[in-house]
């Protein structure tokens, strides 16, 4: 959540003429004065002060961080062009020609701001957090470049008081939404509420908070991924981590100046101290989907200056840019593969639900570094936790009831290899299904789909596959209006429970699975499991148990090494 190197933002006239920069590969060295921890503009000589000489870190989007950078260059010119995202927080980013304080900020484009779901006002509500945010996202700055600067993003300002604000919260997310004709792929929560301020009586995170809910219940009807910042400190902010539909980020901190550990600052793990039901969700449901940069991360101020900042905060934001990428690859893909008969397998617009691009993305996350041989899906890296442990060495390699692992989910977010996860398209279980892919279809209470993989796999290689559902969560729309008003409530009406198997392709029988992921709590189902023996191998997607609806839509991503 929020955490920043600074406490005191200097005046824009402090900041000027502060830094002078030489760019040398991936790290900036940076002419500061000795104390000040913000950057402004690197090609203004410094003026006043006694200097140190200090380097900016390697940037969290580039090879040392989720390697988006290189989606930015020929042949994939990839930047977020076109694609909407969105952001709520108590403040808001400030806006050119609506705002004093980025009078000089040229490196940050706004496609509009709110206050809650009206037109802000002016020199209000802005917020130095929401826009080192929002940066992250969109900069243009050439040493705080965000991972999607072409994307449009939509900002409000909850503007909610000290206490309780989950109503008006929950607001700003629904107008957000419904911006840009109702198209808004993601929308990035780097804030949340305290357990302390809920209405409820012994409060617990159970999925029951009106925030939660109400971002579940948007998750669905408006078909948007939203991604919320995990908790962190003492007590933390807590909801809406106990979402279903969503994805939790924790973040990690450099080692060896590549971003590869938890950083100590997150929360969630019982094991680590962490209280159930207050810091961790109740019962054995994982919170935490993936973890990403947040620890110094260059993010740009109201003034335009560059500051330094740490925190959940600023990880989650990291994957929405990410979701951009994707997103404009995947439209790329429609607009040359649609035409007036409609759209053909692998492109549809099933590529734009919200679904897929959470399975696309806990699917390619980075867990254990490829040896060069491919048998660990090409990672880039090693992803410790805060006690030195790789996601082998977890409960989650181990036990097929737990999907994720506690600490970092799925793994770390990398953009490119979630690229390379996406565009081989969408292939259904009708026919023979590549070695990596995705889809997105429907399955029947006790039934199942077979994804027969279409060449065998080699022994010794890693499979990764992800499936994805969403619980149901009904809006009690007591004055008809369509949509979340003040004072309405929302209905739990459950989770169904779906389970996802690897079993070899003249396998009949599930229960003889060579593995398996069967939690009975989670809305994911996670597999990553080392092939013992090559040959033909298929996927299984199977509803257990109803929950809520009979027909329940889901996403499911893999990713395998075929026999050559």
């Amino acid at each position: 959540m929020r955490v920043t190197h600074n406490t005191k933002e200097p005046s824009f006239q402090q900041v000027v003429g502060q830094v002078a920069a030489i760019v040398m590969g991936s790290v900036c060295w940076l002419n500061t004065p000795a104390g000040t921890a913000q950057m402004a503009n690197p090609f203004r000589p410094t003026t006043a002060g006694k200097a140190s000489l200090k380097p900016l870190p390697p940037s969290s989007i580039g090879p040392a961080g989720i390697d988006a950078l290189r989606l930015h260059q020929p042949p994939y010119n990839l930047t977020g062009r076109k694609i909407a995202i969105g952001q709520v927080e108590i403040g808001r980013p400030g806006q050119f020609g609506i705002d004093k304080a980025v009078a000089q900020n040229r490196v940050m484009t706004l496609a509009q701001v709110f206050y809650r779901n009206d037109r802000p006002r002016t020199n209000a509500h802005v917020d130095s957090h929401a826009q080192n945010v929002a940066s992250v996202m969109i900069s243009t700055a050439k040493h705080a470049r965000g991972v999607a600067p072409g994307a449009r993003l939509f900002s409000s300002a909850a503007g909610t008081p000290r206490r309780y604000g989950q109503p008006e919260e929950c607001l700003s997310a629904q107008h957000v939404a419904l911006q840009n004709g109702g198209d808004v792929r993601a929308v990035n929560f780097s804030f949340g509420e305290s357990l302390r301020h809920d209405p409820r009586a012994k409060a617990l995170l159970d999925g029951n908070a009106l925030l939660t809910l109400c971002m579940d219940w948007s998750a669905r009807v408006h078909n948007v991924l939203y991604v919320v910042a995990g908790n962190q400190g003492r007590g933390g902010i807590s909801i809406p981590t106990d979402n279903y539909n969503g994805i939790n980020v924790a973040f990690t901190q450099r080692s060896q100046n590549v971003f590869s550990r938890v950083d100590f600052a997150n929360l969630g793990d019982p094991a680590a101290g962490a209280l159930e039901g207050i810091e961790s969700n109740v019962g054995a449901r994982r919170a935490i989907g993936l973890v990403a940069p947040g620890n110094e991360i260059a993010t740009v101020n109201p003034n335009g200056s560059i500051t330094l900042a740490s925190g959940s905060s600023f990880a989650a934001p990291h994957v929405v840019g990410t979701v951009a990428l994707l997103q404009e690859y995947g439209d790329r893909q429609l607009r040359s593969q649609c035409h007036k008969a409609g759209c053909q397998l692998p492109w549809t617009v099933d590529a734009r639900q919200a679904e897929v691009m959470k399975a696309v993305l806990l699917n390619s996350a980075d867990k254990v570094a490829d040896a060069g041989n491919g048998l660990n899906l090409g990672m880039s890296r090693t992803i410790l936790d805060k006690a030195g442990r790789h996601w082998l060495q977890s409960e989650a390699y181990r036990d097929p009831k737990v999907p994720l692992n506690i600490q970092m989910g799925s793994g770390q977010l990398n953009a490119f290899r979630a690229y390379h996860q996406f565009s081989p398209g969408q292939w259904s279980p009708e026919n023979p299904v590549p070695a990596i892919g995705w889809d997105y279809r429907t399955v029947e209470t006790a039934a199942y789909r077979d994804y027969l993989l279409e060449k065998p796999l080699k022994q010794g290689s890693f499979v990764s596959a992800t499936l994805v559902w969403n619980r149901v969560v009904e809006l009690i729309d007591t004055n008809q209006s369509g949509g979340y008003d003040l004072g309405e409530e929302f209905r739990d009406l459950g989770l169904n429970n779906l389970d996802l198997y690897l079993m070899r392709q003249d396998e009949a029988n599930s229960a003889n699975s060579v593995a398996a992921s069967v939690s009975n709590v989670d809305s994911v189902e996670h597999l990553f499991f080392r092939v013992p023996a090559s040959g033909h191998y298929k996927l299984r997607v199977y509803f257990r148990d109803r929950g809520s609806q009979p027909t329940q839509p889901y996403a499911i991503a893999w990713w395998t090494v075929p026999q050559r």
